[in-house]
């Protein structure tokens, strides 16, 4: 689903302490290319750094994902014939919630 090249393990390691010291080009780099990067300390992964456009990218494609996944389960659960009919559902909740027919 997606465009670009993955995540360059190699290029797109840098140490905490390296992203210190140069944290003005290392975002201008996020930015520009809108790629990740995982940050060390220790010389073990600790966290991840993305620019905001970028993670908010991510986010929209995480939330579409999860709507075709609902309207996925709906189509299986009509196909399996787990369907409630409309007004019976309506008038349900309506007792339920005591929503006058009229509203």
């Amino acid at each position: 689903m997606r465009s670009k090249i993955p995540m360059n393990i190699v290029q797109d390691i840098n140490s905490l302490t390296e992203f210190k010291r140069n944290t003005s080009s290392t975002i201008r780099r996020l930015k520009k290319t809108g790629e990740p990067m995982v940050l060390t300390h220790n010389g073990k992964a600790e966290v991840v750094v993305q620019s905001a456009e970028a993670y908010q990218k991510m986010l929209d494609l995480i939330e579409q994902a999860e709507v075709v996944e609902a309207i996925r389960r709906g189509l299986e659960q009509m196909r399996q014939g787990k369907t409630v009919d409309a007004r019976k559902a309506m008038d349900e909740m309506r007792r339920e919630f005591i929503i006058p027919r009229k509203a």
